[in-house]
């Protein structure tokens, strides 16, 4: 386990067993994995597919995951990042934390935490409807100040209170992956704070010293009036005037353009890093993305794919983000990774059949063995 860095990988919660709303996108009953199975070659240097060296295994399976957190433990990710779904009034795709890491008897090596994905839900998923109608919506992320308080009675009861919950200063940690949903759902920002008030209030009821609540931040492109982008990041003074305590990054290619070698794409990062030492007065936690080609959720052909995406170049990421995290007087030495398992965007730590544990050799070389 790092010894001082905390190295957080995303979880994308979709390869699991059947969950039955899910086969709304895909049919076969074994989550994205089907997605993953059938992606094929667009044109003669793609490098899919793919294939997982563990195989199309079971997340909602703690025999699964216990060997996934070992393997994360061993390599120096010792936090998981869930993405969380509520949508139509009730949970979407919690198994996979229920089911396999709450229920694996080694969830202590590798400690988690949340963030609610409450953007909408699309046909993006469903690679039948993803090229022409993949932006056509299933179901609202946004919800109302009623359903916001049975969610925070759910993640203080069922999530906040387990020892392995990820905190800061005694705080748990909850991130929100879209602002302009949070906000709009909640009334604008007025309700926005009501929401992060009672949230807080929660917590502390329940014997926290408070909540250290954290946010995505996107690139500041196509601001409306509201100082909302189109992507569902915010500008600086929503995130101060209600009371973030943090913000890190979800991908790379949510504030710079992707169908780009991989060394350029860091260039860009360093601009980033820099933007938000100008922009923001709350800690920001360092974020690493693998890379980004979204192919195997569509049949044709999508353009936008990061190249050069290799262990070496990305352990380069993860030292300037060590960098960063070294000479920024953070709260916790905390680094954001995407992820560990987000195979269909391209962008996984989990082992292949094309650079096997490279990427979990880079984490390990940079944060452990040094």
């Amino acid at each position: 386990m790092s010894k001082n860095y905390d190295i957080a990988a995303y979880i994308w919660t979709a390869y699991t067993g059947d969950e039955p709303r899910a086969r709304i996108f895909w049919k076969e009953g074994i989550g994205e994995w089907q997605s993953v199975k059938n992606a094929v070659k667009k044109f003669p240097e793609h490098s899919w597919p793919r294939k997982p060296l563990w195989g199309y295994v079971n997340e909602a399976d703690p025999e699964v995951m216990e060997m996934e957190i070992d393997c994360a433990a061993k390599y120096g990710v010792n936090v998981f990042i869930y993405d969380w779904y509520w949508y139509d009034d009730r949970p979407f795709l919690e198994n996979c934390l229920n089911d396999g890491y709450l229920k694996a008897k080694n969830n202590h090596l590798v400690k988690f935490y949340i963030m609610w994905a409450n953007h909408d839900a699309n046909n993006l998923w469903n690679i039948d409807l993803s090229d022409d109608f993949g932006d056509v919506v299933i179901w609202k992320g946004a919800v109302g100040f009623d359903s916001f308080k049975v969610i925070v009675k759910r993640l203080i009861e069922k999530y906040f209170t387990h020892p392995s919950y990820y905190k800061i200063d005694g705080k748990p940690v909850f991130m929100i992956y879209d602002f302009k949903n949070f906000v709009s759902g909640l009334g604008g920002s007025e309700g926005a704070k009501r929401g992060i008030e009672y949230f807080r209030n929660e917590a502390k009821k329940a014997g926290f010293p408070d909540l250290h609540l954290q946010l995505a931040a996107w690139g500041k492109h196509n601001l409306n009036h509201s100082g909302v982008d189109s992507n569902g990041g915010a500008d600086s003074c929503d995130y101060k005037d209600l009371g973030f305590d943090s913000i890190t990054n979800y991908q790379f290619v949510h504030f710079t353009v992707p169908n780009r070698p991989y060394p350029q794409i860091l260039e860009d990062v360093k601009r980033e890093y820099e933007r938000i030492d100008r922009t923001y007065d709350i800690p920001y936690f360092p974020h690493v993305s693998i890379g980004w080609d979204n192919n195997p959720r569509y049949k044709r052909l999508r353009k936008d794919i990061i190249t050069e995406n290799t262990p070496e170049n990305f352990e380069k990421a993860l030292r300037m983000a060590k960098d960063y995290a070294d000479t920024h007087d953070l709260p916790a030495k905390l680094i954001t990774i995407n992820s560990w398992n987000e195979w269909t965007e391209t962008s996984y730590l989990q082992p292949d059949d094309l650079y096997g544990y490279g990427y979990l050799e880079a984490i390990k070389k940079v944060f452990k063995d040094e």
